[in-house]
């Protein structure tokens, strides 16, 4: 919730300054009136420090997918029965876990009391609804079928969850193992290699580029071990603000869909949540135009978003969704055929699930492929730089001991 600093003059006629948390503006004006004050100045507060570097942590407590899933398809089931929405609200925000939901929860209860729509009490908290979740209760609120837009969602939300949770389990493998491997390494390099470096140094003789190197290497990450942290870090924070501005947005979401590995996934994942969304937008009632604005928002990707942004601003002049797509060059001559054939017969909404579906299939199978395939590809990597670092550090002994043998 946002904080607003303000001036207000008592009733005594002195004046008082001070910090208030509301939704908005206006809101802050009426609690300052609740409290029997004048406002005189009221102006968002700059984000403190604290809430500057929780911006910059890549985990944040909030509303997640299980939570919206539960409350839509309560609050469906609750609405279909024939209950009053505040009562709805007021019996799911008891049966909440999570504290931050129910503190929403609250808020969208007390905002549907004082007279607002749940449509626009839902756009008050975008971190808990994305505009997808709030344009799908406005078409059921309009069309007086909220219960079964709200079971739609949850549909809709489960089968997101599930494309979510594919992707991250293919990431996951990867990176476990590679941030294992990267460990042990720098433990050879920085604890191991120095106990060969002392017993070397006895011999008193030129050691072979290899053991050298690597003896170099370990000298400078130990002197600057620092380094070693504050790279990454700084990498990652660099990254995170780079891909806040526009251009490092496309630039970063176009390079990966070109991966070599992960860029076929990651287009799979980004087709299957355009069909799957546009359908869902339009079987529920959703005008087209709103729908495209919609799916290009909620996308994930800046590259596919312009993609359907100038796919809408060519339906907006008479001209159909799969001549824009097609032009686009982003997706498959598949989908731009099937979505041609919904245009044509009218079922629209029909073939966009279904390639959905049909993608969902292909993420499945491409997920397991690439765990196969990355699996022994981090091994071979661990077995070559950990092989190169042994043999690094028993190359000295081997010439020691032929040596010996020699003079013997």
């Amino acid at each position: 919730m946002p904080a607003f600093v303000y001036k207000a003059r008592m009733l005594t006629g002195g004046l008082t300054e001070g910090t208030l948390e509301a939704n908005d503006q206006r809101a802050a004006v009426d609690q300052l009136r609740g409290q029997k004050l004048v406002p005189l100045e009221i102006n968002e507060a700059p984000p403190s420090l604290g809430s500057r570097l929780s911006e910059l942590m890549p985990f944040k407590a909030g509303v997640t997918a299980k939570d919206l899933v539960l409350f839509s398809r309560q609050l469906s089931t609750l609405v279909s029965a024939g209950v009053p929405l505040v009562q709805g609200l007021t019996i799911l925000e008891e049966q909440v876990e999570s504290k931050v939901f129910k503190s929403v929860v609250h808020t969208i209860k007390d905002d549907i009391e004082a007279g607002q729509s749940i449509t626009d009490a839902l756009r008050k908290h975008p971190r808990a609804f994305e505009e997808l979740y709030v344009s799908m209760v406005k078409a059921g609120e309009v069309g007086g079928i909220l219960d079964i837009i709200l079971e739609r969602l949850s549909s809709y939300l489960e089968s997101a969850e599930n494309l979510r949770a594919k992707v991250r389990g293919a990431m996951m493998y990867p990176a476990v193992v590679s941030v294992i491997a990267g460990t042990v390494t720098l433990f050879l390099l920085m604890f191991v290699i120095p106990t060969f470096a002392n017993i070397f140094a006895g011999f008193g003789a030129e050691l072979p580029w290899v053991t050298q190197l690597m003896i170099n290497v370990s000298n400078n990450l130990r002197r600057f071990w620092y380094l070693v942290i504050a790279t990454p870090i700084g990498a990652f924070v660099a990254l995170k603000q780079y891909r806040k501005t526009e251009i490092g947005q496309r630039n970063l979401d176009a390079l990966s869909l070109k991966l070599p590995v992960f860029g076929v996934l990651l287009n799979k994942v980004a087709v299957a949540r355009f069909t799957r969304t546009l359908g869902t937008l339009i079987k529920s009632g959703v005008p087209i135009l709103q729908a495209l604005e919609t799916v290009a928002k909620t996308s994930g990707n800046k590259v596919i978003e312009i993609a359907i942004m100038t796919a809408r601003e060519s339906v907006k002049e008479g001209e159909r969704i799969a001549t824009q797509l097609r032009k686009s060059n982003v997706f498959p001559p598949m989908v731009i055929q099937m979505v041609a054939i919904g245009e044509e017969t009218g079922n629209l909404d029909t073939m966009l699930n279904k390639i959905a579906d049909f993608y969902d299939q292909e993420v499945e199978v491409a997920v397991k492929s690439l765990t196969s395939m990355i699996e022994p590809i981090i091994i071979v990597v661990m077995g070559v730089v950990i092989g190169f670092i042994v043999i690094a550090m028993f190359l000295p002994m081997f010439e020691l001991g032929n040596l010996a043998s020699k003079q013997g």
